[in-house]
């Protein structure tokens, strides 16, 4: 049977082939842990771990992100046990915040334990601004970033197109292309996880129909759960490391974008599960779930995907830097003045669906790993070398956006989720209600008002995105950053709310 696609940036919070729900039994390990014992299902590897509070666990009894997390412990060459993170939700082969390390010479790389939106991501910037000196000019700020900015299902660009060579070098290099070209601060580079360009992306193993997507949408937010917020920063909880990170008090204005690789990095994962489909007959792996098609890391399947998967890792990150620039040329036309009297510093840029080789400390001694991380953020502790240098005393800044209208988070990744997540954490709230439902539950318009009502400005392509992603259809935020710092896997610094919103 072929494969369904999605259409891009649709979440994965249902899958594909849709299969009844099972019952997976848990026990308890602590008020955030449960595991999925490892003789549950024939075959497993590994046991599953799940790290949630009750609450939390309630959403994934309801779906089949328990079995998903099962299904993902079968995957040869599977370390530890397969994780499922507090904000965990049905996906597409893995559950959205699953995370799994395989061996990298006997283990497996599997698309979906990445999903569609290739470094579907977000980045925070600061500014010097505060929330009573932004008012006057936030409705006219948000429309010029609205303008700036493309949004919605399949939105492009028609003053920055690429040429196939210009493409492949911006996939090749990453953010630093178009830094190059001026659309950016050299100091951004350092502020991205792998400083913003993987070194294996390989544009060659790219099918031109992604580029063909991926030339007209750089620079562009898409739809679905993606957006742009101006924010506020309602509390402080770290004074030291929010400081370190150049939040420097409560009422300070910042600006957050959340987005991934569109159309580009969706043809990259769409191309090659039917690749990894043939190399699961060819290699004679045996999985209980088919969108789980993975190929061994050494085969030239893997190899492929990887150096295709870069470039959509790269596509992200230039995205998310031409973004940024748009966001510091609409600040600067609005208050005249030069972007750098705002600061608009970046704070961090943090991918959320990746695959990368890392080393971990398996049973006393050190592994190279494939990593896949599916709705997950990477949490390096202090003094990690992976951790930007101006960063490496306090440790990697995770950025934890909510749904829409609630709080968005900033936390610090912790020595211990090295020992219990392979460095890792959640990635947002997680949805509790798919987009069909939402749109039967809520009205977009009313959506509009009751953000207004709250002083929030909505920008919106259409208010059919605004029932979509109506906050109620997401768990709670704030639990979700509660339980990774009571886990220990991240830790609070800075609690932020929205006072602008757009949406694709």
């Amino acid at each position: 049977m072929p494969y369904i696609l999605h259409s891009e940036n649709v979440s994965e919070e249902l899958s594909v082939h849709r299969k009844p729900v099972t019952q997976v039994p848990l026990e308890k390990v602590d008020d955030y842990s449960w595991r999925i014992p490892l003789d549950t299902k024939p075959g497993m590897r590994v046991p599953g771990m799940v790290f949630a509070d009750e609450t939390l666990l309630q959403k994934m009894r309801t779906d089949r992100t328990l079995t998903q997390c099962m299904n993902v412990a079968h995957l040869p060459g599977i370390y530890k046990y397969s994780i499922t993170l507090p904000d965990g939700h049905e996906g597409y082969g893995f559950p959205i915040g699953g995370v799994a390390a395989t061996d990298f010479e006997d283990g497996v790389l599997s698309p979906g334990g990445v999903g569609y939106d290739i470094n579907c991501g977000v980045r925070l910037l600061t500014t010097n601004l505060t929330e009573d000196r932004i008012k006057p000019k936030l409705g006219d700020l948000t429309n010029r970033i609205f303008r700036s900015v493309p949004c919605g299902l399949g939105s492009q660009r028609k003053d920055f197109r690429v040429s196939d060579r210009e493409l492949d070098i911006l996939v090749s290099e990453g953010v630093l292309r178009v830094i190059e070209q001026g659309m950016g601060r050299v100091e951004d580079a350092d502020h991205c996880e792998e400083q913003g360009s993987m070194q294996t992306a390989n544009p060659a193993k790219v099918s031109q129909t992604a580029k063909n997507r991926g030339r007209s949408q750089v620079g562009t937010l898409g739809s679905g759960n993606h957006f742009l917020e101006i924010q506020r920063v309602e509390k402080i909880l770290d004074t030291r490391v929010a400081k370190g990170f150049g939040i420097i008090r409560e009422g300070q204005v910042t600006v957050m974008i959340h987005c991934g690789s569109r159309g580009f990095g969706h043809q990259v994962c769409s191309d090659y599960l039917r690749v990894m489909e043939g190399a699961v007959r060819r290699y004679g792996i045996n999985l209980p779930d088919r969108e789980l098609a993975c190929a061994p890391g050494t085969a030239r399947e893997a190899e492929d995907y990887f150096q295709a998967m870069s470039c959509a890792i790269n596509y992200a990150f230039v995205n998310r830097q031409v973004i940024t620039h748009l966001v510091r040329e609409s600040f600067s036309q609005v208050f005249s003045q030069p972007s750098e009297a705002f600061g608009l510093d970046l704070v961090y840029d943090v991918a959320h669906n990746i695959a990368k080789i890392e080393e971990h400390s398996i049973s006393g001694s050190r592994r190279k790993v494939w990593i896949h991380r599916k709705g997950a953020t990477r949490a390096f502790p202090r003094n990690h070398p992976d951790v930007p240098a101006d960063y490496r005393e306090f440790g990697q800044p995770v950025i934890i956006p909510g749904s829409m209208g609630s709080n968005s988070w900033v936390l610090v990744g912790t020595e211990k989720a090295m020992d219990i997540s392979f460095g890792s954490t959640a990635h947002g709230a997680g949805r509790m209600m798919s987009r069909s439902a939402a749109k039967r539950r809520f009205h977009g318009n009313e959506i509009r008002r009751t953000l207004n009502r709250r002083g929030i400005v909505v920008r919106a392509a259409s208010p059919i995105v605004l029932a979509e992603e109506a906050d109620s259809a997401y768990k709670d935020v704030n639990k979700v950053a509660e339980v990774s710092d009571r886990l220990g896997i991240a830790t609070r610094v800075a609690k932020l709310s929205p006072i602008a919103v757009i949406k694709g």
